[in-house]
């Protein structure tokens, strides 16, 4: 059954970046990942920041409109679903997407805003009403660099 982390970002750091943080350390542990962002626009500006986010330490990855075989790839609702990646599940989408379930691990990055949470709560509870095993992780401040 897949597994469910939360994590809630308890600092001013911008979700993007925090989750940039995350899908290094995913990708560093060795897995593959699928990051489901809101739209278009945010699966964009997740794939510059990815591009930028550490020089040192390239993650590979692309969008998921492009036919490439690639560690890390960045879809959102209106794209054709994942079909490659069944390992992590980043989810930025604010919902719960219909495929989570093919996944063996699903994180739910939670930003700081009150709106965020309100939908944060509402994918807690679906998961949890179905019998997911849930953790939950507050993320307080950002950890020194070589810890990322």
């Amino acid at each position: 059954m897949t597994k469910i982390d939360f994590y809630q970002i308890e600092s001013v750091e911008a979700p993007l970046l925090f989750s940039c943080r995350l899908i290094a350390k995913i990708y560093r542990m060795g897995h593959q990942v699928h990051i489901h962002t809101e739209d278009e626009a945010q699966a964009q500006e997740l794939d510059k920041l990815l591009w930028n986010f550490r020089p040192e330490a390239f993650i590979p990855h692309s969008l998921d409109t492009v036919d490439e075989q690639v560690p890390v790839r960045i879809g959102c609702l209106g794209m054709k679903e994942p079909t490659l990646h069944q390992e992590v599940l980043v989810n930025l989408s604010g919902a719960v997407p219909d495929f989570f379930s093919r996944f063996e691990r699903v994180a739910e990055v939670v930003p700081h805003s009150e709106n965020s949470r309100d939908a944060a709560r509402k994918n807690f509870k679906f998961y949890k009403d179905r019998g997911y095993e849930i953790k939950y992780n507050k993320v307080s401040q950002r950890p020194a660099a070589k810890n990322d």
